[in-house]
């Protein structure tokens, strides 16, 4: 395993949980707001730690972290995840995974073998809004909504999010996202934030009437819905 990160504490990446994020790079997205670009465009130019590193820190942390949140890039890209969650659950951590949904597949196999306890999967936007959001004009939306479908079996614990950018949502889109994950157990509209490593600075944030607005539109469709990061 290649691994371009680790963040060793964080109090916001694993909800209710004192956790360590560890970084792959590589994604098939090319979202314009993302913050991670350059693990996603030229992994190959990032700092690397060996997974022996990051095992031996965790272990080093047992008693004082709760959970390892395993983030990119796109994670599941990585073929030997699989392998190197099971060594993190055998250390007894609470194993969270953030994923685009791209890999049903890979996403199946880990919760079906008990190496995911919670699952965090972005929507970028409505069915028919996707291409534009992801950078890509033929994005996998059928992996996407077999991703979905399988979270809301309720397999896992798991949440929804929307990174929500002025440019890229609107009442009708966030209507359609929530007619998409309707009984989804929780869904996070997250602020679009500005800053060096966003390949595009002419984007915007909405302001936080307009969440709101949009909280309010999704709050309908699924158990728990609201704002996250916005003050």
């Amino acid at each position: 395993m290649v691994i371009h990160g680790l963040q060793k504490t964080t109090l916001l990446d694993y909800p209710s949980k004192v956790a360590a994020t560890v970084f792959f790079g590589g994604c098939n997205f090319r979202c314009p707001f993302c913050h991670n670009m350059n693990l996603v465009l030229h992994p190959e130019n990032e700092p690397t730690l060996s997974e022996e590193e990051v095992l031996a820190f965790l272990k080093s942390r047992k008693g004082i972290l709760d959970g390892v949140c395993i983030t990119g890039g796109e994670p599941t890209l990585q073929k030997d995840l699989p392998r190197f969650a099971g060594k993190i659950k055998d250390l007894g951590y609470a194993l969270k995974l953030d994923t685009n949904g791209t890999n049903p597949s890979m996403l199946k196999s880990l919760v079906k073998n008990g190496l995911l306890d919670h699952v965090a999967m972005d929507i970028k936007s409505s069915p028919d809004g996707y291409a534009s959001v992801c950078g890509l004009s033929k994005p996998d939306l059928d992996s996407v909504r077999e991703s979905v479908a399988f979270l809301l079996q309720g397999n896992v614990s798991y949440e929804f999010r929307t990174t929500v950018v002025a440019e890229y949502h609107n009442e009708e889109i966030m209507r359609k996202i929530g007619e998409w994950i309707k009984g989804a157990s929780a869904y996070y509209l997250q602020s679009f934030t500005d800053s060096d490593f966003v390949p595009d600075h002419s984007l915007h944030a909405c302001d936080k009437e307009t969440l709101l607005h949009f909280l309010d539109i999704v709050t309908p469709y699924v158990a728990q819905a609201s704002l996250r990061g916005v003050e």
